[in-house]
């Protein structure tokens, strides 16, 4: 019956006409798909294929480039006669562990990094609850104010009207963490109550980094679409700027708000004048007022110029004599940031100015051959301070600030671009980025002890290392006033630095290192940190608080909860359990205080 009805249908010539057609597309569907699984599968196969060269090149040392790199490192002429630093290098054991975690990062693929789990989710989430409860208790005392009191209830003002520090530094964890409606409530003071047009003086740098740096990335995470934000940005912008207006172009360390001030620069700290270019030149870009860049370019250009020790500068700058000044070179207060944004700057236009990255290969040349050295029990890489550097021979010193600990995330940085082990082929990596992923692993292990042999699981705000000295081989001494955190270990404490602000140097690097090697230890640090401030730093009463000495529990609090803790602490170890699509570092550079900035070209 059905193939007596299909012959009466099939005599129609409009009926075989729709036949044809239908079967035509059909088979060109099914053509499609085919062609379409045929080419994921020659993708996939062509991946593999490099994906196993990959691992067979991962096994290779470049031994001589990293022998000619050593050699021209310490044979070339030292600013003192008779002086030669603590001449580190990497071992041959650790540029093996270094191809085990390459190896490791190929095999597992980046898809490793994106892996979630339940002990992620819950990890992220408690970080994501610990920015709620610091927000909320910064809320119940201080709202508006530009500083916290956590013990007292209370807050304060860095001018007499306060120019929304706290709220515009925290602004894009809240976002980042999901918190929508507390980020409304801060967006919506800073739209509606704050003005910069008002009396008094703040500092220049913390303002850049923290409010004008908080507002341009609040920006952009709307969207780009906030046009209060990009109002406020360009306004406390164009108020700072005035501190440009000096015969050199170097700024003061303070700011005017309201007068045209002419200041007369007499010396001025080396990072807080060079750590001022990130945002001011992605204003630039943003508004189309070039005059941002041209002023913070100027700066740099002068600090080019100026003489340096082999790389390295001094902590001070003289803007009549256009001179470095002071005594001592270090990557901890006052001279950090001006290393980092050496690299920064070229990062964020995507690598298009080299001058910035030269300056910063030859630095860390320089950090490298005077100030990295090992400890003789515990056998932790650090990186002192040089002492009396206008003399024919300056003095090192063991000292390491907490500070110093974002050099880790930094040479890590430099050293893939962002990019995780598992997206670069192994022989690209230059001897130099071997070493600076070497030195970045070693760094940040110490910055991890200097949490983990302390009694509260939480460091101290300056370190000194046990240190043999580099004549004689003898330890030296080291007075009452320091003590050991460990005994038989090398970590000493000072009694006026035994204080931890909750800063952020550390937990930066585990983020910075996760992304880009895969290892999972670095998720495993930052978790236990994280715990410590749950521990020890969280109050009762609610909010988070500054502990006055670390090698002692429980610690006593002091009464501040800096804006960095929430700005730069929580929102690092949020993207330590966040998957790598998260601000790429292949597509942000974060400043100094953690706020995430797109790269772009000025074309």
């Amino acid at each position: 019956m059905v193939y007596h009805y299909f012959r009466l249908l099939w005599r129609n010539r409009r009926v075989r006409y729709a036949f044809m057609v239908v079967g035509i597309f059909a088979l060109t569907i099914l053509f499609k798909s085919g062609r379409v699984s045929d080419m994921h599968l020659g993708a996939s196969t062509k991946a593999s294929v490099q994906r196993e060269k990959w691992l067979k090149d991962a096994n290779f040392i470049p031994t001589k480039e990293y022998n000619d790199l050593l050699n021209k490192r310490f044979s070339r002429p030292s600013p003192w006669s008779g002086y030669t630093g603590p001449r580190w290098q990497a071992s041959f054991k650790q540029h093996k562990e270094l191809n085990g975690v390459i190896r490791k990062m190929l095999s597992n693929g980046k898809d490793e990094l994106n892996a979630e789990n339940k002990q992620t989710q819950t990890r992220r989430n408690r970080v994501a609850i610990a920015a709620k409860q610091a927000w909320d208790a910064y809320k119940r005392d201080a709202f508006g104010w530009d500083e916290h009191s956590p013990l007292s209830h209370s807050g304060s003002n860095l001018t007499t009207q306060g120019i929304g520090y706290f709220i515009a530094d925290v602004l894009d964890t809240l976002w980042l963490v999901g918190l929508m409606d507390e980020y409304k409530e801060g967006r919506d003071y800073l739209a509606n109550r704050v003005t910069f047009d008002q009396p008094g003086a703040v500092s220049l740098f913390e303002a850049t980094i923290r409010v004008l740096g908080g507002l341009l990335s609040a920006y952009h995470l709307s969207g780009e679409r906030d046009s209060e934000l990009l109002r406020l940005a360009d306004e406390l912008g164009s108020r700072l700027s005035k501190s440009f207006n000096t015969q050199s172009g170097i700024p003061p360390e303070t700011a005017i708000l309201r007068l045209n001030q002419q200041p007369y620069v007499y010396e001025s700290s080396t990072a807080e004048i060079t750590t001022l270019q990130l945002e001011f030149r992605y204003l630039a870009k943003l508004t189309g007022n070039y005059t941002y860049k041209k002023n913070v370019d100027n700066i740099m250009g002068i600090i080019f110029k100026a003489q340096k020790w082999d790389g390295l500068a001094a902590v001070y700058f003289n803007a009549q004599s256009a001179r470095f000044t002071g005594d001592v070179a270090r990557l901890g207060s006052r001279g950090d940031s001006y290393y980092e944004y050496l690299l920064k700057q070229w990062i964020q236009t995507k690598q298009t100015e080299p001058v910035f990255r030269k300056e910063y290969d030859v630095a860390m040349e320089g950090v490298k051959r005077y100030l990295v050295t090992v400890s003789p029990n515990q056998h932790f890489t650090y990186v002192g301070e040089l002492l009396g550097l206008p003399s024919s021979k300056p003095v090192f010193s063991p000292k390491m600030d907490h500070l110093v600990c974002f050099l880790g995330g930094n040479l890590a940085l430099g050293a893939t671009k962002g990019a995780s082990l598992a997206e670069i082929a192994p022989l690209t990596l230059t001897a130099r980025d071997r070493e600076d992923l070497i030195l970045a692993r070693e760094l940040t292990e110490t910055c991890v002890h200097m949490y983990f042999d302390t009694a509260s699981g939480l460091a101290p705000e300056i370190t000194h290392f046990r240190h043999l000295n580099l004549e004689t081989g003898v330890e030296n001494a080291f007075d009452n006033s320091t003590q050991l955190v460990k005994p038989d270990g090398d970590i000493l404490v000072s009694i006026g630095d035994r204080h931890s602000l909750l800063r952020p140097e550390t937990v930066e690097s585990l983020f910075i290192l996760w992304r880009i090697t895969g290892e999972d230890k670095w998720r495993e640090y930052g978790w236990r940190i994280f715990e410590s401030f749950e521990r020890w730093a969280k109050l009762q009463q609610g909010g988070f608080a500054m502990l006055q000495d670390v090698t002692v529990v429980p610690p006593v609090h002091g009464d501040k909860m800096e804006t960095f803790f929430v700005s730069e602490t929580l929102k690092y170890l949020y993207l330590l359990f966040s998957d790598s699509n998260t601000v790429p570092l292949t597509r942000y550079v974060f400043n100094t205080e953690a706020h995430p900035l797109p790269l772009f070209t000025w074309n």
